[in-house]
């Protein structure tokens, strides 16, 4: 009796689409930081979504990756690690991965991704 209904609920689970952000763009999409809060950032870093529940990018310094699970509106950086390169930027790098993990909701407007909380921090991407 109770195959008959795991088997049915395992299919359904198998089916779900991914609601995340990753869901919601490509895999091969890759977003540049515009402007953190009102600064506008003019040195190159990026976001990605290759897979479901996973982040990468490039920060000023380093190449980053970790784990973002939660459905859209909301978002949620977890495990953020990263090669251990030193540079120029490292206060600008160091910065951004602690506004990224402060982040709790997600909007996609055409090419444009805003990543904000409630405190009024915004971390705005323009798809590359």
């Amino acid at each position: 009796m109770y195959r008959f209904i795991l088997i049915p609920l395992l299919i359904l689970s198998a089916c779900q689409k991914d609601e995340t952000v990753s869901g919601q763009t490509l895999d091969s999409d890759t977003w540049v930081l515009q402007s953190l809060n009102t600064e506008t950032i003019t040195t190159q870093i990026t976001l990605t979504f290759p897979k479901e529940g996973s982040i990468a990018g490039r920060a000023p310094c380093n190449r980053y990756f970790g784990t973002q699970t939660a459905p859209l509106p909301w978002f949620s950086v977890k495990n953020i690690g990263a090669t251990k390169m030193d540079c120029a930027d490292l206060k600008l790098e160091i910065h951004y991965f602690d506004m990224l993990t402060k982040m709790t909701l997600a909007e996609i407007t055409g090419n444009t991704l805003v990543l904000k909380n409630d405190a009024g921090n915004a971390l705005v991407y323009q798809k590359r």
